[in-house]
């Protein structure tokens, strides 16, 4: 593919690379980003869900905290990870493991890959909406530097759960979205058909969302798929995660917690 078609992508053709099942998940970035990676299970509450991963690791020698949703590459993968689509127990889980991260200083990273939380009956009775909307209020509050990626989908509070952070990032064929454009297109144009047309209107794409101050960085791929050249991905974000965390880090705590607050308040200030 020629460099000017690779930049002149649609917006729907991005949603498509966001979905296509051969781009790398959030544990191969990890694998490949992080030393000495140990993930950690549980919420302490009712149990373990497998489309968050969660865990410590090691960037260039210095121990942080990993959050990540995580589809699979197959059927099987995607039934054991609910095709990334986490429950109530797996933003408590990220809680939990958030505020162990806090106690002990570690920088938190997040990886975003989801089409939106699951909305199941289970979910809904494990308190699927209180668990995401206590995220908010904790992740806002959070006493350490947090640095959130859309490698993939990031559908609405289902990424939100894990994207209030001191810098968001999207990769550059990666979406952000308050619902999937068929969703949206079924809603305000009453046909899920016109899908194309709604990705356009939403400005769902990292470079509508630079435009607009709603993320801070865009990871650039290769003009190859993504996955077709993993590890030069994995070298150029670790070198971006490294330089960011370390001015995150110069920052009192309570300039890094004004600075949050008052970047998530002006993506809800109406821009005249």
């Amino acid at each position: 593919m020629k460099k000017e078609e690779f930049k002149n992508r649609t917006a729907w053709d991005k949603v498509l690379l966001a979905r296509a099942t051969n781009r790398p998940t959030s544990l191969e970035y990890i694998n490949n980003i992080f030393d000495d990676f140990i993930e950690l299970h549980g919420d302490r509450c009712f149990g373990d869900d497998a489309s968050i991963v969660a865990g410590i690791g090691v960037l260039n020698k210095m121990p942080v905290t990993i959050i990540a949703q995580q589809k699979g590459k197959n059927t099987k993968e995607n039934i054991l990870r609910n095709f990334g689509m986490p429950k109530a127990e797996g933003y408590r889980k990220a809680l939990r493991i958030m505020k162990q991260a806090e106690k002990f200083k570690r920088p938190v990273i997040c990886f975003v890959d989801t089409p939106g939380a699951f909305c199941g009956v289970e979910a809904e009775e494990r308190g699927q909406g209180e668990a995401i909307a206590k995220n908010l209020l904790e992740m806002s509050n959070l006493k350490t530097p947090i640095i959130s990626i859309v490698i993939g989908e990031g559908g609405s509070g289902g990424a939100l759960g894990i994207a209030v952070a001191d810098e968001v990032w999207m990769m550059e064929n990666s979406i952000y979205s308050i619902l999937s454009p068929e969703g949206f297109a079924s809603i305000l144009y009453k046909d899920s058909k016109k899908a194309k047309k709604a990705a356009e209107d939403m400005k769902i794409t990292a470079d509508n969302l630079f435009e607009f101050g709603i993320i801070d960085k865009i990871i650039e791929e290769p003009i190859e798929e993504t996955h077709m050249d993993l590890e030069s991905m994995c070298n150029d974000i670790r070198m971006h995660l490294h330089e960011s965390i370390e001015k995150l880090k110069t920052k009192p705590i309570q300039m890094l917690l004004n600075d949050r607050y008052d970047k998530f308040r002006k993506m809800g200030e109406v821009q005249e």
